[in-house]
């Protein structure tokens, strides 16, 4: 997914640190952003987990991070209502899951890019 030339940036995500990597082209797409990007890593329950990074134009709830002036990340963990396979792709109706202690759930890094004109993500755990 990433050059050799990936751009690193550190952060602290509800007080445990998360370590951002960007690709050339997503350095270069930020770049040229008049506002911030909100970079949300999605952790889903549900009769499996999943992992999502998805993207939004502008924070409404201001609940996200500023990593820099072009960049801003949060996590949400999320749950479905019912678990039914046809579910997977996110067709189920969502709720925040009720995390009382989120900091063991925070991801260890976040890595973006950008792909024919659309951002992707992945996050994970392992360091």
């Amino acid at each position: 997914m990433f050059s050799t030339k990936a751009h690193a940036l550190n952060t602290t995500l509800e007080g445990k640190p998360l370590c951002i990597t960007l690709s050339d082209a997503a350095q270069r797409a930020l770049a040229q952003r008049a506002t911030p990007l909100i970079a949300e890593m999605e952790l889903y329950f549900s009769c499996l987990l999943r992992l999502r990074v998805r993207f939004y134009e502008c924070d409404e709830d201001s609940s996200a991070t500023p990593v820099s002036d072009k960049l801003s990340v949060r996590f949400r963990p999320v749950m479905s209502r019912r678990c039914d396979i046809q579910d997977v792709n996110g067709k189920s109706p969502l709720g925040d899951f009720p995390i009382v202690k989120r900091a063991p759930y925070v991801p260890h890094w976040l890595r973006l890019d950008y792909k024919r004109g659309e951002w992707v993500g992945e996050f994970g755990y392992d360091k």
